[in-house]
C-alpha cells in the first residue's frame, strides 16, 4: 500500500443494536478510522437514530434482508468511499474495537490480506466469556475441518470481527453469495480459492442478552450449509465442479 497512510472504514451491520451500537463506537480508538459507516437491516428499535447522533454515516434498508445482504451493502459503500481497508465490527459489543489499529497494521503492512479476529485463546477462557458449550464445539469442529480442507492455520474461522484490503473486496464476488449467515464462510472460502493470505489476532468477545447470536436452530443449518461451502470448494480446486461464487468480480 505504500507509505501513504491508508484509508481505514469500519463497518457495521446492524439489527436492533440501539442499547449497544454507542458502546461500540465509543470504543474504537481514536485516530485509527476515517469513517464509520452503519447499515440498519430495517430494526424495529432506533438504531438509526442513535447512530446518527454519533455521527456515524448510516445507511438502511427498508425490509428485512438477511445479514449477508447487510454486508453486501456495506462492502459496496466502503469501495465507494475510497477505502483501503475495511474492518468489519459488529454494533452489538459483543467484539472489542479496540484491536482494530493492530488488524490494520497487518494489513497496511502488507503481511496479511485478511485479519480474523480470534475469540478462542483457551477453552476455559472462551467458555467463561459465555460462548455457548454446543457452539465452542461446533466452531472447533467446523474450523478444524476448513483448515484442512483449506490449507490454513486460523484459530476461530466463525468470528464476527474481520479486516480486508480493497484487493479483497474488488477480487471476491460477493454479491454471488448468500443473504444470510453463510456469507462469511463463503467469502473466506473464495479469498483462500483466489490465493489471498490470511491471519488471525485474539479478540476478547462478550456474551450477553442484547449482544445478538442465532439459536441452535439456526446454528445447526448454518454448520451444515459451511460443509456445503467446503465441499464446494473441494470440488472447484480439483476441478471436478464448477461454482459462481470462485469467480473473479
Amino acid at each position: 500500500m505504500g507509505n501513504a497512510r491508508p484509508k481505514v472504514i469500519v463497518v457495521m451491520p446492524a439489527y436492533n443494536a440501539a442499547e449497544t451500537v454507542e458502546k461500540t463506537f465509543r470504543d474504537i480508538p481514536a485516530g485509527t478510522v476515517d469513517e464509520v459507516i452503519l447499515n440498519d437491516d430495517n430494526s424495529r428499535d432506533n438504531t438509526v437514530e442513535v447512530a446518527r447522533k454519533l455521527g456515524i454515516t448510516v445507511l438502511h434498508h427498508d425490509e428485512n434482508k438477511g445479514y449477508g445482504a447487510n454486508q453486501k451493502s456495506l462492502y459496496d459503500a466502503a469501495l465507494e468511499k475510497g477505502a483501503d481497508i475495511v474492518v468489519m465490527v459488529h454494533p452489538d459489543y459483543q467484539y472489542d474495537p479496540r484491536i482494530i489499529p493492530f488488524a490494520v497494521g497487518f494489513l497496511s503492512t502488507g503481511i496479511c490480506d485478511v485479519i480474523l479476529g480470534s475469540r478462542i485463546r483457551t477453552r476455559k477462557e472462551t467458555l467463561e466469556c459465555g460462548m455457548p458449550i454446543y457452539k465452542y464445539i461446533s466452531n472447533r469442529f467446523l474450523t478444524t475441518l476448513e483448515n484442512f480442507v483449506m490449507g490454513q492455520n486460523i484459530g476461530d474461522f466463525h468470528s464476527g470481527f474481520r479486516a480486508y484490503t480493497r484487493q479483497v473486496l474488488e477480487t471476491v464476488d460477493y454479491h454471488k453469495n448468500s443473504d444470510d449467515f453463510v456469507f462469511d464462510t463463503e467469502f473466506l472460502a473464495q479469498a483462500v480459492y483466489h490465493g489471498f493470505r490470511m491471519g488471525d489476532i485474539p479478540i476478547s468477545t462478550r456474551y450477553f442478552e442484547e449482544a445478538s447470536s442465532i439459536n441452535f436452530n439456526r446454528s445447526l443449518k448454518y454448520g451444515l450449509l459451511t460443509l456445503v461451502v467446503m465441499g464446494k470448494f473441494i470440488l472447484q480446486k480439483l476441478g471436478l465442479g464448477y461454482f459462481s461464487i470462485f469467480q473473479k468480480k
